[in-house]
């Protein structure tokens, strides 16, 4: 066992002077209090991570101490010892917060064991409460890159969803959006952070295979189920369940989540037994439910359960002040996993992602940068790091728009022979980019380069 500083709460000397030798030989830091009053004075002083009291004390006693340890500190585990123990009187300092309970008279070696159980069980609860405090600033709102108008709203309301105790939760938007990162900001700046957070993509698996992992099954509900099964609502008790692509969802699963969401209870795969439990239900979707819902796609009662709460992300496009702040965030986080220096972007290639149109959204601007980085060495992204459909993009656009009728009239199949012309150069002969810059097939270009013999 490692040093600790270590209080003795004992009246019988012996006992104490047994105790307190034995622990110091194991490098502890061990003071002894011969009743309570001078246990808590000392308690406050020494400030121990480990307390062994006695249940039978003079004045006021031990579970009386427990009271009074515990208003002042969580943390130090305690220990309580006794000759007189009842299975009430140890329920009932567990629930005041005793750690464990050992009956006298005990061994050095039964003592150590539960020591050593104790402080392993609390590093554990340490571990996991830094983790949860990790998760919780690196998912947080704050780590959402995001100032314009648009976005500031979504983080208001994030936070109200938060803050409240609403269980279902839609967020739709565009691919590449951030979806996930809401979801996430949503659980983890809530009172259910110290919970999991589990996700669930409905395009993923198999109907029946979906259903098993989301509700879990029972020992030989099917073929392959060898063993009992928790699923995604019942292990995320008293947390969050994103249902990422709930358009996906197929129509038997839709009445079932419908039935869960209403009733908060649901039955394994093979089980009779209604299981009760408090998960947040947050469901995602790229596409328009609304529509499904009126083609007769998507359940009109699960819809309306849903929306509830919507939160609607805005596309890249339409939050183009955050191209830059959004491009730092993505330069400081490859330059970590590269070990780059890149310092930023060029103004002549910032002005080109700030006017591309980009389908793909943050993802696309994520990809694209961490590609560069990965490929150039320099310390300033310029132009010509930047892919070639982002740059022809932006000619393209630009020569359309500055196209403009003559006077004297035009021959329409000669403006459209001489933007063939210009695709094709600026794509060095690729067919397949130059008819993705002119928004056009493969084989329509093909078919026009042929009208104005321009096939090599």
């Amino acid at each position: 066992m490692n040093a600790y500083k270590l209080l003795i709460v004992d009246d019988d000397k012996l006992v104490a002077w047994s105790l307190s030798r034995d622990l110091e030989g194991d490098d502890c830091n061990v003071k002894v209090a011969p009743d309570g009053e001078s246990a808590l004075t000392m308690f406050k002083e020494m400030e121990p991570d480990v307390v062994l009291l006695d249940l039978k004390l003079p004045g006021i006693d031990g579970l009386q101490v427990l009271r009074l340890i515990r208003k002042v500190s969580k943390d130090p585990i305690i220990i309580m010892m006794t000759a007189y123990a009842t299975v009430q009187t140890a329920v009932e300092a567990i629930q005041l917060g005793a750690t464990d309970f050992i009956k006298k008279p005990f061994s050095h070696d039964e003592l150590m064991m539960i020591l050593e159980r104790a402080l392993q069980r609390e590093e554990l609860t340490r571990e996991i409460a830094s983790m949860r405090s990790e998760l919780k600033q690196k998912y947080g709102i704050k780590k959402i890159v995001g100032d314009s108008p648009a976005m500031q709203k979504v983080f208001e309301l994030i936070r109200r969803i938060a803050a409240s105790d609403a269980t279902t939760v839609l967020i739709s938007g565009e691919s590449g959006t951030g979806k996930d990162l809401a979801a996430k900001a949503i659980h983890y700046e809530s009172r259910r952070f110290k919970h999991a957070f589990m996700a669930m993509n409905c395009g993923s698996l198999p109907d029946t295979l979906l259903e098993s992992e989301l509700f879990g099954h029972e020992k030989g509900a099917f073929t392959d189920a060898k063993a009992l099964k928790k699923g995604l609502f019942e292990l995320a008790d008293k947390g969050t369940v994103l249902l990422d692509e709930i358009g996906d969802a197929s129509p038997s699963l839709q009445v079932k989540l419908l039935r869960f969401i209403e009733e908060k209870t649901f039955k394994r795969i093979g089980g009779s037994k209604d299981i009760e439990v408090d998960v947040r239900i947050i469901a995602a979707t790229n596409r328009s439910l609304k529509k499904m819902m009126k083609a007769g796609h998507f359940r009109e009662d699960l819809y309306y359960r849903l929306q509830v709460i919507p939160v609607e992300l805005p596309t890249l496009r339409e939050r183009r002040e955050d191209i830059p702040p959004l491009c730092l965030h993505f330069i400081d986080r490859f330059n970590r996993e590269f070990g780059k220096c890149v310092r930023g972007v060029s103004e002549e290639a910032m002005k080109v992602l700030e006017r591309y149109s980009w389908p793909g959204n943050i993802r696309e601007l994520k990809n694209v940068l961490e590609r560069v980085m990965i490929l150039e060495s320099e310390q300033e992204i310029h132009l010509h790091h930047l892919p070639l459909e982002l740059n022809l993009s932006q000619e393209v656009t630009s020569v359309t728009q500055d196209i403009s009728l003559p006077s004297g009239g035009a021959s329409l199949s000669g403006v459209e022979k001489a933007l063939l012309e210009q695709a094709l150069e600026h794509t060095g002969g690729n067919q397949s980019q130059a008819a993705q810059l002119l928004r056009i097939s493969r084989h329509a270009l093909r078919y026009k380069m042929k009208k104005y013999n321009l096939m090599a």
